[in-house]
């Protein structure tokens, strides 16, 4: 196991304020034990970042198939693990109260490995369709795709409200697909195939069969589910005030790609707001720095 450097992890302390300000008692179990194993392999990742990342090379051709159940939990810096963590805890606390800590951990772990294999699949058949091998080289990393997974679920429960994204107001039935082109072109470090992939799973569940699929793996009856559709969607308080003035989800967010095209006119030093993606010249870079760490 590949620990961490120590420093001070400013991201992660930010976590852990928000998780106090709601209360870890009021934090359902399945969130909150997804958090803590993001944050245990934050600080004690399985192996160093770059054999960790989700790519077509490294997964289909080289058959490291085990990156499809391990790059979702790991992340590349502090921030990252922080805003996503924070999407997790006011997901979860909606969602997992809704649905069940059984059903919700039950999709958290078809999502994670699902929303993987899009990614794959998008960028194998980008790649081919341009010719280009560098979208197979490509490796993301961390846990936003299953986010916009989740999100889109969340939507679904809640159609008739708005999202507020850099001042728009946006219907949540949209408001996945102007995040995915925001945070796109504002912060360009972060995965598009990856949360794209995430959104498609996302639709596969509330419009597709993988509902169904999922019901019939778990023995679960159509009586049984449609009793958490029936429960009416409950919009938890966000406590957001002390530790990040008052700002929602979607006004971090917000922040974050303000920030992001602020610097884009020389090296950013900010955080990616969702997730990451390791380009190919970074992973070269990265194979020769952790050449000596493999084992």
């Amino acid at each position: 196991m590949q620990r961490r450097a120590r420093g001070f992890h400013q991201g992660l302390l930010l976590l852990f304020f928000q998780i106090m300000q709601v209360g870890i008692t009021n934090v359902p179990p399945v969130t909150l034990a997804c958090i803590a194993l993001n944050i245990w392999l934050f600080l004690n990742p399985l192996k160093p970042i770059y054999w960790l990342c989700l790519s077509v090379e490294s997964c289909y051709e080289k058959k490291d198939w085990q990156r499809l159940l391990l790059s979702p939990f790991h992340h590349a810096d502090d921030w990252h693990l922080y805003f996503n963590m924070v999407s997790m805890l006011w997901k979860g606390l909606t969602l997992e109260r809704r649905l069940g800590s059984f059903w919700f951990a039950y999709i958290i772990a078809v999502f994670s490995l699902l929303t993987g294999v899009v990614y794959l699949a998008l960028e194998y058949t980008v790649a081919e369709l341009l010719d280009q091998r560098e979208f197979k080289v490509y490796c993301a990393i961390g846990f936003s795709g299953v986010l916009f997974a989740l999100k889109v679920l969340s939507n679904n429960y809640n159609p008739g409200g708005h999202t507020n994204i850099m001042g728009m107001y946006i219907p949540n039935k949209y408001a996945c697909w102007v995040e995915l082109v925001m945070i796109h072109l504002l912060s360009p470090r972060t995965s598009f195939a990856g949360h794209l992939a995430g959104i498609i799973v996302g639709l596969m569940y509330t419009l597709g069969p993988l509902k169904m699929i999922m019901e019939a793996c778990a023995g679960y009856s159509g009586y049984q589910e449609n009793l958490f559709d029936r429960q009416p969607y409950q919009e938890i308080p966000r406590n957001y005030d002390i530790y990040t003035a008052g700002f929602t989800e979607e006004e971090q967010l917000e922040r974050a790609l303000r920030n992001s095209l602020r610097d884009r006119g020389g090296v950013s030093n900010g955080p990616p707001p969702y997730g990451f993606n390791i380009h190919p010249e970074d992973e070269m870079r990265r194979q020769r720095l952790n050449r000596f760490d493999r084992h």
